[in-house]
């Protein structure tokens, strides 16, 4: 596979609104869920979820275009903006039909229910003419398409929590078969919402406990479901020649990505199948199990998702190499951000090579006998990492991992 360099990150979520704010509180194992403010929970069952706290996009754009754009457009510039900051890119200089977009984003309930409610009460004239570009799938590559002037590949893909890793994946694969030099990757997910809640609620896949500090404990035998997040994380990347040739700093490579797809269940996970995208990205990087210094896991604090990812990580790198890895689930502090989780997570996985610290599953107090390897509880970790697995796994089957390794010239 060509060289694939990571050379800017940008985030906004609830542990930071910006890199260097996330990965402090990341490191720390600071707690970004609290009780829930962006609606009555009064008939609620769940009442926490991980908010994102003084984020003001008017200090990011325009007013006028605030009121035209959903909230995940209002997530995605100011963290493209960071990450395309960090890259040093000068787009004038670039060949616009060499840069291109990669997006992720979910449906923001509010706007499709609010005009439902309007079509049926005041007839279609009084419907929103902005509810695609509000509510569509797309919106979120579009808009940062048109912010960076890429006339190269414009995705739009949701693969559910997976999406985060997928666009990372997608993105190279469009490098690699020449189809861009340049690739921005950025997902942002709003759908933390009253309905969104309701839905994944009666699901059971949400806890409902009302106690932030355990309400998500991956890996741990007493957790009871995943938190709502929100959240948008977005990444730089370019051949590595390309990098290179413009004396950029190099924060990371993608060294492996690989999906798979349970063929199983619309919500029970299959180990076999995740176990399959982990085998596979590890062997397309060229690396063997041994190799890895960490996993960063997908660690939703659900029991079938836990498990299931103990089993298949038992099954891809085997019983006695996994033992000896330390696996740590970012949730435990901000909760699952659908769509951008995979992203987020990937840029602290980023953070965590470049400061040689591994930052801890949190909330982590009694053992599950079926979850029982190196979970890094509760306190941060030191060590030298060079070579790391970021697990994602989609609600209904779609999975999706990655292998990124510390650049070495």
């Amino acid at each position: 596979m060509q060289r694939i360099a990571i050379t800017g990150m940008g985030v906004i979520c609830p542990l930071g609104l910006n890199v260097p704010e996330y990965w402090e509180n990341l490191a720390a194992g600071k707690l970004g869920i609290s009780e829930i403010t962006c609606f009555d929970t009064t008939k609620y069952a769940v009442k926490v979820a991980g908010e994102i706290k003084g984020f003001d996009p008017t200090n990011h754009m325009d007013s006028k275009v605030v009121q035209r754009n959903p909230r995940a457009v209002h997530m995605a510039v100011p963290a493209v903006n960071e990450a395309l900051a960090q890259s040093g890119l000068d787009m004038s200089q670039e060949k616009s039909e060499r840069v291109g977009v990669v997006g992720a984003s979910m449906l923001e309930y509010h706007y499709v229910g609010e005009d439902w409610v309007r079509l049926q009460n005041h007839g279609p004239r009084r419907v929103n003419p902005l509810l695609f570009t509000q509510a569509g799938p797309s919106t979120v590559s579009l808009q940062i398409g048109m912010m960076v002037g890429g006339r190269g590949p414009n995705i739009t893909i949701n693969s559910l929590c997976a999406s985060g890793t997928e666009i990372i994946s997608t993105a190279i694969n469009h490098i690699c078969m020449g189809h861009a030099d340049v690739m921005v990757a950025v997902a942002a997910d709003a759908s933390l919402s009253a309905l969104g809640i309701a839905a994944t609620s009666i699901l059971g896949a949400l806890t409902k406990e009302p106690d932030p500090t355990r309400a998500s404990c991956p890996f741990d035998l007493n957790r009871s479901g995943f938190v709502y997040s929100e959240g948008c994380g977005a990444v730089i990347l370019e051949s590595l020649e390309h990098a290179q040739a413009r004396g950029a700093t190099v924060l990371a490579e993608v060294a492996g990505a690989w999906s798979s797809f349970d063929a199983y269940d619309s919500t029970a996970p299959n180990p076999e199948a995740e176990a399959i995208a982990m085998r596979c990205a590890l062997d397309m990087s060229g690396h063997k199990p041994e190799d890895l210094d960490y996993i960063n896991a997908h660690g939703t604090s659900t029991r079938l998702n836990d498990v299931s990812e103990t089993k298949a990580l038992k099954m891809a790198l085997g019983e006695d190499v996994v033992r000896k890895i330390p696996i740590s689930s970012f949730k435990s502090m901000f909760g699952h951000m659908v769509t951008a989780a995979g992203i987020v997570e990937s840029i602290g996985v980023i953070k965590a090579m470049e400061n040689s610290l591994i930052p801890p599953t949190i909330n982590y107090r009694t053992p599950d006998p079926e979850c029982d390897l190196d979970y890094v509880p509760n306190q941060a970790r030191t060590k030298e990492l060079n070579l790391c697995l970021k697990d994602s796994f989609g609600l209904g089957g779609q999975n999706c991992c990655l292998v990124l390794s510390k650049y070495k010239g």
